[in-house]
């Protein structure tokens, strides 16, 4: 995925990848690469907490973005 970007706070959705597997929801706590670019930390809903290397599987809501109407 490039030009993906994300900011700490920004939350990822990382959707599952066989039919009828759960999507995984989480945050970005920690951004390692340049300007926003990956590999990301995310804490999980669940609590687990992982280096995240985004595929075309996952989703980023920017905290900034503004609410859809």
């Amino acid at each position: 995925m490039i030009g993906v970007k994300a900011s700490v706070g920004d939350k990822v959705i990382i959707r599952g990848k066989h039919l009828g597997e759960a999507d995984r929801h989480g945050e970005v706590i920690e951004v390692r690469g340049q300007d926003g670019a990956p590999p990301w930390t995310i804490k999980f809903d669940d609590g687990h907490e992982s280096l995240c290397f985004p595929g075309p599987d996952c989703v980023v809501e920017h905290k900034d973005a503004p609410a859809p109407s």
